[in-house]
């Protein structure tokens, strides 16, 4: 469920919704990253404020789910890498919306709660977010074991019970958004996955449709590849980011 062999170009076509979310995440890193007035305005207004959410500015539970620490490469990197190895397997299976409602819904309840606990004043990252696709998976894993596969169940039980432990262990981290994110996400579970298809790692592509003028044609000729990756490479590549993403939620990083 959580290995995948696309091509890049694959990858965007398969997966719009967690293709754009990368892409506004890392447009928006890059210009908080840089030195520049527009980064600065970014930050100054995307930030999660509770004592500005407290006087109206109630967009603040919604922009710190794209936005992560401009100095810290490692925030981002990890965040990235989460939405890559949890995201493409709930898009297939719910569908380009609802995949959409979840991943906002969970953040902002995220950072609602966030506010009203009020230990993080600033916060910003998609850490509600990812600990929501993080709780449908464990809703999976317990009320609907026919759309998750045995191994993808062990892997999601031991990355959630870890992450939720080094959530009060490690200092700096924002355990409203973690909780309550991880939360919502089981809440969600009976209601988004009522009609969620099971996971097919093998996605029929559409193929082009040729018209015959009498030539000969090869209806597999479009599934040649000049390249074919070695199966073991992909699969120590897959490791690193499921090592990595799996880091990055035990040690708080997102």
């Amino acid at each position: 469920m959580f290995f995948r062999n696309e091509s890049f170009r694959d990858f965007i076509r398969l997966y719009p919704v967690i293709s754009g979310i990368l892409a506004i995440n890392i447009i928006l890193w890059l210009l908080m990253y840089f030195p520049n007035p527009i980064g600065k305005l970014i930050l100054i207004w995307g930030v999660g404020w509770n004592t500005g959410i407290e006087i109206g500015e109630y967009w603040r539970l919604v922009t710190p789910i794209f936005l992560h620490a401009p100095n810290e490469v490692t925030h981002i990197l990890f965040n990235s890498f989460s939405l890559i190895l949890f995201g493409p397997a709930l898009e297939q299976m719910i569908g380009k919306f609802k995949f959409i409602f979840v991943y906002l819904f969970t953040g902002i309840v995220g950072n609602v709660f966030t506010y009203f606990v009020g230990i993080n004043d600033l916060h910003l990252g998609a850490s509600g977010a990812l600990y929501g696709l993080l709780g449908l998976f464990l809703f999976m894993s317990f009320f609907r074991q026919d759309l998750i596969d045995p191994a993808s169940r062990q892997i999601v039980t031991i990355i959630t019970l870890m992450g939720v432990l080094m959530t009060f262990i490690q200092p700096g981290i924002n355990i409203s958004a973690h909780i309550f994110g991880l939360i919502a996400g089981l809440a969600l579970g009976p209601i988004v996955l009522t009609k969620a298809k099971h996971y097919s790692p093998n996605v029929v592509y559409r193929r082009r449709v040729v018209r015959s003028d009498g030539l000969n044609y090869d209806p597999n000729r479009w599934d040649r590849r000049r390249y074919r990756p070695n199966r073991n490479l992909s699969s120590i590549i897959w490791w690193v980011v499921i090592i990595l993403a799996a880091l990055g939620i035990l040690f708080g990083i997102i």
